[in-house]
């Protein structure tokens, strides 16, 4: 990512140095009352950058021109201080006038008079946004946005030797809000480009999570290869509409009859599409209240319901959302099984948001899981992966994963602002058999092979750890610190067949009352390699078979530059690049 980011960080660095204005606003301020008011401004730039205050409440802005409204977004518009700014993408007529509409909150924390907030005199209006990374937390090798919010990878796919990344985005704030899909690109699963917003609030509502395919055999009529993406539209109720693509997924038309899918739930959303070819028809998966609605379709615009699956199956403590549905091999039997992955919030084993998931068949029509209604299986076992969903059409018929890695305990409130939240490493999937029950298998991806750089002597901000495990006749302490006496530690114990990390003492944990913790696993036997992904503010841990994962943020004051490892073990430390 860090390259990635370095390289649009110079285009931007260009651009701006062929412009020597990035001038104040020449606008005029009405105040309408103590939280309302007009801002007139002549468009004379490409960008209108919003001072951003993240204590404030919201104010809710309408973009004027010629009497219509052209946009309408929500922002913790500055009051008393700029934390940050984000830039409001402008239209292409030059020399037009704007009005902005400001609503704010009537439980705003100012004191004073509109007329002193801050906004005023920070409101500016330029041709470029500066994305120089200013972040010590930033990852270097997971994918983030270049500013804004971000929670759930949705649309995902891989075409023409690009792989695609939407995700949920604000491009108006580092917390939750105006949901909009971004986009990223990569050719290798972990350097990223980001594209832009590629789908965007419309009449309907918001733009909530879904999923994309690529349509090879022209099914909806939108041409050969066309990415179909699917998406909750979220209003005043939630509903399901689809947009098409005919430049390999850089610009979306949305359906001229959507929304395509409604239903009378309040909890109807993300829905997951996939070509089955055992019925040379679309599948459908998405979640409906405390279940997962399936459906069929021979043209992705009209479904019809098969059936539901969920009641009474796994963990119900939360709302079930982010489904996916899959056939993957069970490990050394030779047969297939299919694979139904259901995200919970909150009800995860450790608090907060997690991936369940379930095992069994499918016919195209019915999901039957082959385990105990009350057996609830874990996908990852840290606190911090969440909203698992797949690549379409991902070459050699693998089934690439990735993660948002934040827990909606505390997703708005970690220590940064720029942006917030970054992606897992993506994961391959399978199954295997432990004790009369099959699992789903995590393995890092192949490509993260290609990351690995010189092999060194102590832990470094982004490095890999391989640790091969001598003997299961006693337990394996892994512990990572810094100078200033924080530390996370790992404890693979062969006699409990458990793998736990603890981040208690990890650096900084102030910010929620809910990050410390001790998050702890079964390995489904023994553990003879682990994999450690260390990234600026996060720790992946792998058996190398795939048979357990765990994923936890971290935020140390400084990069844990020491390692302790107690046991009979061999561990070898690759820097990543």
């Amino acid at each position: 990512m860090m390259r990635t980011i370095h390289k649009i960080m110079m285009t931007v660095v260009c651009v701006a140095s062929s412009f020597t204005v990035q001038a104040q606003t020449p606008g005029a301020l009405h105040v309408l009352s103590d939280n309302h008011a007009f801002y007139r401004l002549q468009q004379k730039h490409k960008f209108l950058l919003l001072p951003i205050e993240e204590k404030e409440e919201n104010a809710h802005l309408r973009i004027i021109k010629n009497n219509q409204v052209v946009k309408e977004l929500n922002c913790r518009l500055a009051i008393n201080k700029t934390d940050y700014s984000v830039p409001l993408k402008l239209d292409e007529n030059q020399d037009s006038e704007i009005l902005i509409d400001i609503t704010f909150s009537n439980n705003r924390r100012s004191t004073g008079s509109i007329k002193d907030f801050v906004a005023w005199k920070e409101l500016k209006t330029s041709d470029s946004f500066d994305t120089t990374n200013r972040e010590k937390y930033r990852s270097i090798y997971h994918h983030t946005p270049l500013w804004g919010w971000m929670n759930d990878p949705n649309g995902m796919f891989y075409k023409d030797g690009v792989w695609h990344l939407y995700f949920q985005h604000n491009p108006y704030g580092s917390q939750w809000e105006n949901m909009t899909w971004g986009h990223s690109t990569s050719k290798d699963l972990v350097h990223w480009t980001f594209e832009g917003d590629a789908i965007r609030p419309d009449a309907l509502g918001t733009i909530f999570s879904g999923s994309a395919v690529v349509d090879k055999n022209n099914t909806a009529g939108f041409g050969n290869g066309a990415v179909v993406a699917m998406y909750t539209s979220a209003g005043a109720s939630q509903m399901q509409s689809i947009a098409y693509s005919t430049d390999n997924g850089k610009t979306f038309t949305k359906h001229a009859n959507n929304p395509v899918l409604t239903a009378d739930i309040p909890d109807f959303r993300d829905p997951h599409i996939f070509w089955n070819e055992d019925i040379k028809a679309w599948n459908l998966i998405l979640a409906a209240g405390q279940e997962m609605n399936i459906y069929s379709s021979k043209d992705l615009k009209h479904w019809t319901l098969e059936s539901s699956f969920g009641h009474g199956y796994g963990n119900h403590d939360g709302v079930w959302e982010c489904p996916d549905l899959m056939k993957l091999p069970v490990n050394g039997t030779g047969k297939e099984k299919w694979l139904l992955i259901c995200n919970i919030n909150p009800g995860g084993p450790f608090g907060g948001s997690a991936t369940q998931y379930f095992v069994g068949s499918f016919d195209g029509h019915k999901f039957t899981c082959e385990s105990k209604p009350e057996t609830t299986k874990w996908m990852d076992y840290g606190k911090d992966h969440y909203a698992t969903v797949t690549f379409d059409n991902a070459p050699d018929n693998r089934h690439v994963a990735i993660a948002w890695m934040s827990n909606w305990q505390y997703a708005n409130q970690v220590p940064t602002m720029q942006f917030r939240s970054a992606n897992s490493v993506p994961r391959d999937l399978g199954l295997f058999t432990d004790g009369g029950e099959t699992y789903v298998s995590v393995v890092p991806s192949k490509e993260l092979l290609a990351l690995r750089g010189a092999k060194t002597g102590k832990p470094t901000e982004a490095c890999e750890l391989v640790i091969n495990i001598k003997s299961q006749s006693k337990p394996t302490v892994i512990t990572l610190s810094n100078d200033k006496n924080e530390q996370v530690v790992m404890t693979y114990n062969p006699k409990e067949r458990t793998f736990s990390m603890d981040r208690n003492q990890s650096g900084n944990t102030a910010f929620s009352d809910m990050f410390k913790a001790t998050t702890v696993a079964p390995t489904h036997g023994t553990i003879n390699q682990l994999r450690v992904f260390i990234d600026k503010c996060s720790i992946e841990a792998f058996d190398a078979a795939g048979k357990m994962a765990m994923t936890n943020l971290v935020f140390p004051t400084n990069p844990y530059d020491k390692l302790t490892v107690k046991g009979t073990a061999r561990t070898v430390i690759y820097t990543l690049k």
